[in-house]
């Protein structure tokens, strides 16, 4: 139970500061070739993601976003278009595979032009009412403030 304990612990904390090496917990022993391998889970990995790409790729692509300081959720946007599928889930290994190949090339080659493509996913923000009506007033007091200025200069300059 402590050995479990300290392995999600250490996997928790990689995760917070995006460290793509696992402790030694988490490799345990080598089997041997008369062991068996303890069998995968449905989705095909055992790591819990649900979406069938390993580890290795994930952390590749968290890797990427961290090294040339992209917006995770403009990736994510590009990669389910990249993929052709309505949700990354839905996409097969090899698409993420040549998805974070791809994104690893372009970020290298001409990371700019990468970045305008990952804007072109931004969604418009939402504007709460409460916001807009603040924002008005602010803009009201500053238009008021700015005629009162130039008042004040249109008086200098006859004086």
């Amino acid at each position: 139970m402590r050995v479990a304990e300290t392995r999600a612990v250490n996997r928790a904390l990689r995760k917070a500061y995006g460290i793509g090496i696992c402790s030694i917990e988490e490799i345990g022993s080598v089997p041997t070739p008369v062991e068996k391998l303890p069998p995968q889970r449905a989705n095909g990995n055992g790591n819990g993601n649900g979406n069938g790409t390993g580890p290795k790729v994930r952390d590749r692509l968290c890797q990427i976003i961290r090294q040339h300081k992209l917006d995770p959720e403009l990736v994510k946007a590009y990669a389910v278009d990249f993929c052709g599928t309505k949700t990354l889930r839905d996409a097969s290994r090899e698409q993420v595979e040549n998805f974070v190949r791809s994104l690893a090339d372009w970020a290298e080659k001409d990371r700019n032009a990468l970045v305008c493509q990952l804007n072109s996913y931004s969604r418009p923000a939402f504007i709460d009412s409460n916001d807009l009506a603040e924002t008005s007033l602010e803009m009201a007091r500053l238009a008021r403030r700015s005629q009162n200025l130039f008042q004040l200069a249109e008086q200098l300059h006859l004086a």
